[in-house]
C-alpha cells in the first residue's frame, strides 16, 4: 500500500498515526496517509514563521520560485493524475486538467504585480500605500479539486511574501502531499508546509496561535466554525463556501443548443463543485424541451471508474456525499418529481450514481433550496421574469450564477439582477487567475484569485515621509 509523508521545515515527516484513504470506484482503503499530531502541527507553524522571516524580504526571488513551481508540476501531470483519480474520483484526462490547471495559476500569479498606490506627492509629503504581507497563513482546502484550490491559496499568498501550512480533506490528501514532496525541490524549508490528518486537525490549525489569516474552501456549516475560531484572536479570513447556483432559461432561448451546456456545467465533476449549476429555471413554453434535452444528455454518458477509458463521469467522492445525494432525490421524487434520467445508485461496488434530471420539482424540495453536491439537477417550471428572478435570488446563497437566451443584451439585464459573486451569461463556470472569485450571503467573504484575492493575502500600511 502507497506511503505519503508530510513536508515540514522542507523534510518528510511521519505522522504519528496514519488513516486510510478510500478509493471511491471501489469503496475500499488503497493508501496511507499521515494524521499529524499536535507537536507536528506546531513545528509546522514554527518552520512556516521561521522562513517567513527572510522570505518576505526578497520578492524576485519569490517570483522565480514560484515559475519553477509552476514549471515543475505541470510537467508531473502524467504521474500525479492517477494519483488524484484513484483518492478523487475524477476521470484521468480530468485529474491531469486540474494539475496543469494547478501549475498555470502558479506561474500567472508570479508575474502579477503587487498593488502599489501614491496618494500624494507635494512641496509637503510623498504618501504611498504599500502591501505587506500577513505572516504565516493557515489553509485548509476541500476534496472536490484538492490541488487545484490549493493553488488558489498558495500562489498568492506566497506571491506576497507569506508562508503557509496547508491541510487538505482527509478524503484527499494523497495529490496535495505528493505537492508538498515536490515543491522542497523549489522552494526554501518552511515557506509550504503541508500536513494531513482527521478531525480534529482543522480545528486546531484555526486555534493556533501563529497565523495570522485562514484561507478555507468548504461547507458553509464549517466556514461559520472557522470564523468563529478566528474572531477570538482576530486572524483575517477569507471563506470559499458552498453555492446553490440557479440557471434561468429565458423563452428566447433553444433548448437544443443551450441545454447540452448546461449539462456540462451542472454535472462537471459529477456535480461536485461549488459553483456548478444546482437548480435550471426553465419557462412553461419551454419547459418539457428543455428537460429532454436535458435527460437525453444524461441517458447517453459514460459513468465508471475514472482509471478506465472513455469514462466521462466517475464516483461520488465519498460515502456520506453519496448518501446526500441519494437522500435529496429520494425526497424529491417522493414529493411528486419525477427522474427522467437516473433516478438511482449505479449497482456494484464504489459510491457511482447517475446522472439524475429531476423533472417537476418546486422551490421548498430540499433539493431545489439545499446544496447537493452531486449528480442530481432539479428543473422547476417558471412563468414569470420577475418572479423567477426573486426565486432564484430567495436563498441564502448567492456564489454564482446564469442566464441563458439569444438575447444577449437582456440576458445580461437579467444576470445583473442576481444576487451572487459572478453572474455568467451564456455559459457558467468561466474562471481565470485574473477574476475575482466570490460569494454573497452565506457562499463566502472575501474573494480569491485577481488582485482582490492578492489583496487577501496582504494588509495596508500607509507610508508618510514629511519633506520639509
Amino acid at each position: 500500500m502507497p506511503q505519503y509523508t508530510m513536508t515540514i521545515g522542507g523534510a518528510s515527516v511521519s505522522g504519528d498515526a496514519s488513516f486510510g484513504v478510500v478509493d471511491p470506484a471501489l469503496g475500499t482503503v488503497h493508501a496511507e496517509a499521515p494524521d499529524c499530531g499536535p507537536g507536528q502541527l506546531d513545528a509546522a507553524f514554527e518552520a512556516a514563521a521561521l522562513a517567513y522571516r527572510s522570505w518576505r524580504k526578497n520578492e524576485n526571488a519569490r517570483r522565480k520560485a514560484l515559475h519553477a513551481a509552476g514549471d515543475l508540476l505541470m510537467s508531473k501531470a502524467n504521474e500525479l493524475a492517477p494519483v488524484l483519480t484513484r483518492e478523487q474520483g475524477k476521470p484521468l484526462k480530468d485529474a491531469a486538467f486540474e494539475i496543469i490547471g494547478s501549475g498555470y495559476w502558479l506561474k500567472h500569479f508570479a508575474d502579477m504585480a503587487i498593488p502599489y498606490e501614491v496618494i500624494r506627492d507635494d512641496d509637503a509629503a510623498f504618501v504611498e500605500v504599500i502591501r505587506r504581507p500577513m505572516g504565516v497563513v493557515a489553509a485548509i482546502t476541500p476534496w472536490n479539486f484538492p490541488l487545484m484550490l490549493a493553488c488558489w491559496k498558495v500562489a498568492p499568498a506566497l506571491l506576497a511574501g507569506n508562508t503557509m501550512v496547508l491541510k487538505p480533506s482527509p478524503y484527499t490528501p494523497l495529490t496535495t502531499l505528493a505537492f508538498g514532496a515536490m515543491m522542497r525541490e523549489v522552494l526554501p524549508p518552511g515557506v509550504l508546509n503541508v500536513v494531513s490528518g482527521q478531525d480534529p486537525l482543522g480545528a486546531r490549525m484555526t486555534a493556533h496561535p501563529v497565523p495570522r489569516k485562514i484561507t478555507f474552501t468548504g461547507s458553509v456549516a464549517t466556514g461559520k466554525r472557522v470564523a468563529e475560531a478566528a474572531a477570538s484572536d482576530l486572524k483575517r479570513v477569507t471563506l470559499e463556501l458552498g453555492g446553490n447556483d440557479p440557471a434561468i432559461v429565458l423563452d428566447d432561448a433553444d433548448p437544443a443548443r443551450v441545454a447540452p451546456k448546461i449539462f456540462d456545467f451542472a454535472f462537471q465533476n459529477n456535480g461536485q463543485l461549488c459553483s456548478a449549476i444546482k437548480r435550471v429555471y426553465a419557462p412553461a413554453r419551454l419547459y418539457d424541451d428543455v428537460v429532454e434535452a436535458l435527460a437525453a444528455v444524461a441517458r447517453e454518458v459514460k459513468v465508471g471508474n475514472g482509471l478506465h477509458e472513455g469514462v466521462q463521469y466517475g464516483p461520488v467522492n465519498n460515502k456520506p456525499q453519496f448518501d446526500r445525494v441519494t437522500e435529496l432525490v429520494d425526497d424529491a421524487v417522493g414529493r411528486g418529481a419525477r427522474a427522467v434520467a437516473g433516478g438511482k445508485r449505479v449497482e456494484g461496488p464504489g459510491y457511482f450514481y447517475e446522472p439524475t434530471v429531476l423533472a417537476g420539482a418546486e422551490d421548498g424540495f430540499r433539493i431545489v433550496d439545499e446544496e447537493q453536491f452531486g449528480p442530481a439537477l432539479p428543473v422547476i417550471r417558471y412563468t414569470s421574469l420577475d418572479d423567477v428572478v426573486e426565486r432564484a435570488n430567495g436563498s441564502h446563497f448567492g456564489l454564482c450564477g446564469s442566464v441563458w437566451g439569444t438575447d444577449v443584451e437582456r440576458a445580461s439585464q437579467v444576470a445583473g439582477d442576481l444576487e451572487c459573486g459572478t453572474a455568467w451569461v451564456n455559459t457558467h463556470f468561466a474562471v481565470h487567475p485574473d477574476q475575482p472569485f466570490g460569494g454573497h450571503k452565506w457562499s463566502g467573504v472575501g474573494s480569491e484569485n485577481g488582485r482582490l484575492g492578492l489583496e487577501g493575502f496582504t494588509e495596508v500600511q500607509v507610508r508618510h515621509r514629511a519633506k520639509s
